[in-house]
């Protein structure tokens, strides 16, 4: 896996919360990315809603609110001529005047009380006209829609739904970016770990103007989604948020490693050679397609899949999907399409029980499918010569027997049961992998080999599925190949 250097940044960002753009200040660090409100932006942004009251299509209303000697009007206002806003309703306490009356909400501006006009008043101006409504107060209010979303303004802290407890605890850290010391009690921040998020663009969210940055939790429940100021903007930011986090994988490589090594989670404590999200494609209803976050880890056998980062043994043990390398071939890579701008991807093909499993995946950047592409070739060939052979009862001319694929060895059918090797006559064909002249299968449970010897084609009856042995056979015959230095 290659390493890349890790980047710092900072500049002022928008962030998707609560279904609308909030400006931020992002600060990218080797190991976390820091979002903060930024309080300027955002007054100028709800500044720009000033006169919305005029051009509301909602009825203007008359309610009539009876003063409590306790609690006044039971309402909080917001706005005012200084911040360019109506006076709003931000607020509505229950059971006080302002409640009992049944006829105001949040986001009804003020546009008079008991006649005196509020729609150039300053803030402070309509709290001392409502203190000095008397009892019987007769408000003016309309309803406007395309403010209340600024009435209560996001919190960062509160309203980004990101868990920062992703790592088991038995998991080492330089240091721990969700620790209170890391937040300034007087700014809203959010303060987002980078080890094994999922940096990506144009994933799950539509990106026309090519300037989205969306960032996967580990946990794989959250996105979150940043937009810049243009496309070179945003390809930079990417750049170095895609670099810090590759940075980080040797480590939780070896800490995975470190943590399952005494274990049989990844099936006899196998080496975890490769981890990382990747984008896998969904067929959807009609043709559609779709892209989802999956996580895939390759090991010293296994190509295992997983919806979240697992985190603990347990959580290793169950992939969601898990399918054998020596089963498994790469069959393309390169650009989904030649049209510019297409995605990366690569497929992969798995013989199982169950006929042949195809997957596409997509990843960010070309480095990213070098090194995915050359990690499944190479762990395919160092599976082969680690399981070295394979063997299944099976069924040749009425009698049962067993087909061995060794290696190095090539085929061989015999009898069945484990001491028929030693007996005479045991062995009924036996041939090395050169002398290979034809292989084929029907797709549902017969295998053919033909050696050119007098005894012609073999038809074997495997009793399931003949791809996994196919898919084995193609590769075993690429590693030998590749081990003669035939194939490179």
């Amino acid at each position: 896996m290659a390493v890349c250097s890790r980047a710092g940044k900072r500049g002022l960002l928008e962030l998707l919360l609560r279904e609308r753009w909030v400006p931020v200040v992002a600060e990218l660090s080797a190991e976390s990315l820091t979002l903060t409100s930024d309080p300027e932006a955002a007054d100028a942004q709800c500044g720009a809603l000033n006169g919305l009251w005029e051009a509301s299509a909602e009825p203007v209303r008359s309610v009539q609110v009876l003063k409590q000697e306790a609690g006044g009007l039971g309402l909080s206002i917001k706005g005012g001529r200084e911040n360019r806003m109506p006076i709003l309703i931000s607020k509505i306490f229950p059971g006080l005047a302002a409640h009992r009356s049944g006829a105001l909400r949040v986001g009804d501006a003020i546009l008079a009380v008991n006649g005196t006009d509020l729609r150039h008043a300053t803030h402070d101006q309509a709290v001392q006209v409502l203190k000095k409504a008397g009892k019987d107060v007769l408000l003016e209010v309309k309803y406007i829609r395309e403010v209340t979303p600024y009435i209560k303004r996001p919190s960062l802290v509160s309203d980004l739904p990101w868990e920062c407890s992703t790592q088991a605890p038995n998991m080492n850290s330089s240091e721990d970016s969700c620790s209170p010391k890391h937040f300034n009690s007087t700014k809203d921040c959010k303060v987002i770990p980078l080890k094994m998020c999922f940096a990506s663009r144009n994933l799950c969210m539509p990106d026309l103007e090519n300037r989205l940055i969306e960032l996967h939790s580990p946990d794989g429940r959250n996105t979150l989604v940043l937009r810049c100021k243009d496309t070179a903007t945003a390809h930079s930011w990417f750049t170095a948020m895609h670099a810090n986090i590759m940075t980080l994988l040797p480590q939780v490589l070896v800490e995975l490693n470190a943590m399952l090594g005494a274990s049989t989670a990844t099936g006899s404590g196998r080496e975890i050679k490769q981890i990382g999200w990747l984008g896998e494609q969904l067929r959807l209803d009609g043709g559609r397609q779709q892209w989802r976050p999956i996580l895939m880890a390759v090991t010293e056998k296994d190509l295992l899949l997983y919806d979240c980062m697992p985190w603990t043994r347990d959580s290793w043990a169950s992939p969601c999907q898990s399918y054998p390398l020596i089963a498994t071939r790469l069959v393309r890579s390169g650009y989904s399409s030649p049209a510019f701008g297409s995605e990366l991807t690569f497929a992969t093909r798995t013989g199982s029980r169950q006929g042949i499993e195809m997957h596409i995946f997509r990843v960010e950047t070309h480095q990213d499918l070098s090194s995915w592409t050359r990690m499944l070739v190479q762990g395919c060939h160092s599976a082969a010569e680690l399981v070295r052979e394979v063997s299944l009862g099976c069924t040749f001319k009425g009698q049962e027997v067993k087909l061995i694929i060794h290696y190095e060895k090539g085929f061989t059918v015999c009898r069945e049961g484990e001491r028929a090797r030693s007996e005479s006559g045991a062995v009924f064909y036996q041939y090395p992998f050169e002398k290979l002249k034809m292989s084929a299968d029907d797709g549902i449970r017969n295998l053919y080999l033909d050696f050119g010897g007098p005894e012609g084609e073999l038809a074997l009856d495997l009793h399931s599925c003949p791809k996994p042995i196919v898919f084995l056979l193609h590769t075993f015959l690429s590693a030998k190949v590749t081990r003669m230095g035939l194939l490179v």
